[in-house]
């Protein structure tokens, strides 16, 4: 057993079904928008467990002592869509003055 905050945590979200029976799952299916089921589940890896089942990265020893983790890129947004900020404008300009 690993100490929880020593512990390398990933939440693993999966569908039950494979991707290859998805379609014939979704034709033979009576009811026409049923969602599939998911897994959800916390892992938590041991640091030796993690680096081998390639879940971490090793580290030199400087590296090691950054605690902060590394830094998320943004998703790319589509060009279609506005941002949600821009609505608020847009109902302002509708509003009789």
């Amino acid at each position: 057993l690993v100490p929880t905050d020593k512990a390398v945590k990933r939440f693993i979200v999966r569908n039950i079904v494979e991707s290859a029976a998805i379609r014939d799952l979704q034709e033979s299916c009576v009811y026409d928008s049923y969602a599939l089921p998911k897994l959800y589940r916390k892992v938590y890896y041991s640091i030796s467990a993690a680096i081998h089942s390639k879940v971490v990265r090793v580290r030199s020893r400087e590296a090691r002592r950054i605690r902060e983790p590394p830094k998320r890129f943004a998703r790319p947004q589509n060009k279609d869509q506005k941002p949600a900020g821009d609505v608020a404008g847009q109902m302002k300009s509708m509003t009789v003055k």
